[in-house]
């Protein structure tokens, strides 16, 4: 496991003590829980910006963003991302 350190301006160490405190979390786990989420989200976003400006089909977005294709048309869904173009319809068709 990798050593990641870095300086915050003390407005965040304040919020993040306040995390730690609410979460019952120690300094390390809720950083990384916290990292992972953010990457997560990252995921996400960058696989819909990518469907929404047609350089990946659906499947691979969904692959991209780490949810199943049923999870991430929802997602899609609920940001109002079209994702269905007629030049990827048959490759997200064989995907499914």
């Amino acid at each position: 496991m990798g050593t990641i350190s870095t300086r915050v301006p003390d407005e965040l160490e304040a919020e993040l003590e306040a995390y730690l405190e609410d979460e019952k979390l120690d300094r390390s786990t809720a950083v990384r829980k916290l990292l992972s989420e953010g990457l997560e989200e990252w995921r996400r976003e960058r696989a819909l910006d990518q469907l929404a400006a047609g350089t990946v089909t659906f499947s691979k977005a969904a692959e991209l963003a780490g949810m199943s294709v049923w999870d991430f048309a929802q997602l899609a869904k609920e940001r109002d991302i079209t994702w269905v173009a007629d030049d990827h319809l048959d490759a997200d068709l064989e995907a499914l």
